[in-house]
């Protein structure tokens, strides 16, 4: 199965650490040019380099960090603009700018809802939207946007994230439509339990006086694989879709949860 990336520019949000680092480095491998976008520059720069010290494993890697805040629209426009002059169009997007948090429904503020939107929604919209016309007159492109389980199954104190999380899969089904007659697909991926920065932020939220392994194993244990996933097994996910491999893939809201998620 062939998964190289040689000759496509590949843009991730929220580059610099968890799953977005793992799928720089999948593509990085790959042979894409990477562009790992985030807000805050040393982590993008130690992620870059780290990534890049080693010799990328098929032919064409190369992978370069990019400031950017994803809420706000010119700070897009100017990353978007800087990855076009320094590694070429944009072939490939992955949406996967967010956090989640866990709040009651009367205690979340417009201002909170609005955040919320921004970050996980608007980022999806604007950033897709600037890479769009490429993809579509070059007849190829693939959108990638990382989503959660809460978005097909939502729980008590999940908003926002549940409701801007559904919002991105019916953003993912649009897209689908309108670009499967230009050979752009766009995917989503469900995310559950994956060991990430987001886990160890839950971690130091929950105040137990364990190990993040520990907790990670403790946690994981609930789950019907009896483990979290790897950030590595969703880099892989990611780098088939957006490979020629998933060549007839489109529309799709794929869990990757160990069977946490009980829609299909």
């Amino acid at each position: 199965m062939d998964t190289s990336l040689t000759g496509k520019t590949a843009m991730i949000t929220g580059g610099s650490l968890g799953l977005g680092r793992a799928m720089a480095e999948a593509f990085y491998h790959a042979g894409a040019r990477v562009a790992i976008l985030a807000r805050r520059q040393e982590p993008l720069d130690e992620a870059a380099a780290s990534i890049g010290a080693r010799p990328s494993q098929t032919a064409g890697g190369h992978i370069q960090a990019f400031a950017c805040d994803v809420t706000n629209p010119d700070s897009i426009a100017a990353a978007h603009l800087s990855i076009e002059e320094n590694l070429g169009a944009v072939d490939i997007l992955v949406n996967n700018a967010g956090q989640s948090a866990t709040k009651a429904f009367k205690d979340i503020t417009d201002e909170e809802w609005q955040q919320d939107l921004d970050l996980k929604l608007m980022a999806a919209v604007r950033t897709t939207r600037l890479v769009w016309p490429h993809m579509e007159s070059q007849k190829w492109g693939r959108v990638i946007n990382l989503l959660n389980v809460y978005a097909k199954t939502p729980d008590a104190r999940t908003a926002p994230t549940s409701v801007t999380r559904a919002a991105g899969m019916a953003l993912t089904k649009v897209l689908a439509g309108e670009g499967a007659p230009h050979n752009i697909l766009v995917n989503a991926m469900l995310i559950g339990f994956i060991k990430s920065d987001q886990i160890r932020r839950m971690h130091e939220a929950s105040g137990e006086n364990i190990s993040l392994e520990e907790f990670s194993t403790n946690a994981g244990k609930r789950l019907p694989m009896g483990r979290m996933g790897e950030a590595g097994e969703c880099a892989n996910l990611a780098l088939f879709l957006a490979s020629n491999a998933a060549s007839y893939i489109t529309g799709c809201a794929l869990n990757m949860d160990g069977g946490l998620c009980k829609v299909v």
